[in-house]
């Protein structure tokens, strides 16, 4: 078994920020560009691909897939890789060998049945080896005369579409995908079209429906931008210190990624965002009122990041676009109502509507925080260590699924991080 380890996060007194971070390359992209990549059969190539465990996991699975098999059924083990486990669905259904697709306990527990019944009527032969609508898979892969029309829910996961619109240029009949109940993290779809077209493949999108016909990838190279999801911690982080002059290099105003709004919504909390030469500043700002609901749907990657940092700054926000973070790496909504107790916040749900309620809020010296196995607990709750003490973050080293040097830039910006 591997040893969790904890570290204590604490700052100086002074609580001022100046700092330039290189961030890690999207892994939202990453994993849509190996991808594609492979099912280009070497017309497309990826480049600065993020470093996080996640996208290591996925490319060092598509190396072995591309050696020859030597076994009856193959074993695929994504761990906690949750992109991984949706876009490889799709893509071993199109090969024609035998597969076992798992994960680790948490993913095992992780539903999927949605994009494998979307697959099972395109003509995918798929399985269940323990339990109905979850991994593992067993797949029989090698689509063949499928037909060219699916409808799925586009209101659970964004990533079950953009795993079925990445295979539709291979597919014999193309596909035409038809999206029923709403959508919920509509930039990501729009990110997956918009690697497509860069690798050569076009698409209608009209009403519900986005059409893709059978076609062949064109020479391209699909470049990876720093993560936006990691600049999130860096607002967080400029919203709660006393004066914040932090820089990010080679960041995108226009970006494909849509926790990019993160520009947008941290301004109501209190950062501005200005352009440089290579990428963006973040400077400590007045925070502007904010009324009505915030809706998150687009965003749902942020919402931990922006809730704590609203709970900790004593607002009252109510947020809703959230339903998704309860099938993530964990219970999304339930850890943030565990863990904000600690500093006397609550998180209260009605109708699908989370309101915070910061009457009790304190500060105490030290506080633990659980993570769940989810990196982005770990992210959204350390900025805390700029109003207390001590910050324990435990099993700090799930950071290294999206953002392994986390701590270590962190550490560059002035805050101490001591392993237990």
């Amino acid at each position: 078994m591997v040893k969790r380890q904890n570290a204590v996060v604490s700052f100086s007194a002074a609580k001022d920020i100046h700092a330039t971070i290189n961030l890690t390359g999207s892994k939202s992209e990453s994993n849509r560009a190996l991808i594609i990549a492979a099912l280009s059969r070497g017309y497309v190539t990826a480049k600065n691909l993020s470093d996080a465990a996640d996208t290591v996991v996925l490319n060092n699975i598509l190396v072995e897939l591309s050696t020859a098999s030597l076994e009856e059924r193959r074993t695929v083990d994504v761990g906690h890789a949750g992109t991984a486990m949706r876009f490889l669905t799709a893509f071993l259904s199109t090969i024609p060998e035998k597969f076992k697709l798992t994960g680790s306990g948490r993913m095992q527990e992780r539903p999927i049945g949605i994009l494998v019944d979307a697959l099972k009527s395109l003509g995918a032969d798929i399985s269940y080896e323990k339990n109905e609508g979850y991994p593992p898979l067993l797949i029989n892969g090698g689509l063949k005369n499928t037909p060219s029309e699916v409808s799925i829910r586009g209101n659970v996961s964004s990533q079950y579409l953009s795993a079925l619109l990445i295979i539709a240029p291979t597919l014999p009949n193309g596909l035409s995908l038809h999206i029923t109940g709403g959508l919920t993290s509509r930039p990501y779809l729009e990110m997956t079209l918009n690697m497509l077209a860069t690798a050569g493949i076009q698409h209608t999108w009209e009403g519900d429906t986005i059409h893709i016909k059978r076609q062949v990838h064109q020479m391209a190279t699909l470049v990876v931008e720093p993560d936006w999801s990691a600049a999130s911690y860096w607002y967080s982080i400029a919203a709660l210190a006393d004066k914040a002059d932090i820089t990010l290099p080679n960041l995108r105003e226009e970006s494909l990624q849509g926790d990019s709004e993160i520009q947008k919504i941290m301004i109501d909390l209190g950062v501005s965002t200005s352009r440089t030469n290579d990428g963006i500043q973040l400077v400590s700002a007045p925070e502007q009122p904010v009324s009505g609901i915030m809706n998150l749907k687009d965003c749902p990657d942020l919402a931990q990041t922006i809730i704590v940092c609203a709970a900790a700054k004593g607002l009252n926000l109510a947020f809703t676009g959230l339903e998704t973070l309860k099938i993530k790496e964990t219970n999304r909504v339930l850890a943030l109502q565990t863990e904000l107790a600690k500093i006397g916040v609550t998180l209260n749900e009605d109708n699908e509507v989370y309101t915070l309620d910061c009457a009790g809020l304190h500060f105490p010296e030290k506080i633990t925080i659980a993570t769940y196995d989810d990196h982005r607990m770990a992210m959204a709750f350390a900025p805390l260590s700029l109003l207390i003490k001590e910050v324990e973050i435990e099993d700090y080293q799930v950071v290294e699924k999206s953002y392994p040097d986390f701590w270590k830039d962190l550490q560059k910006a002035g805050f101490t991080v001591e392993e237990l």
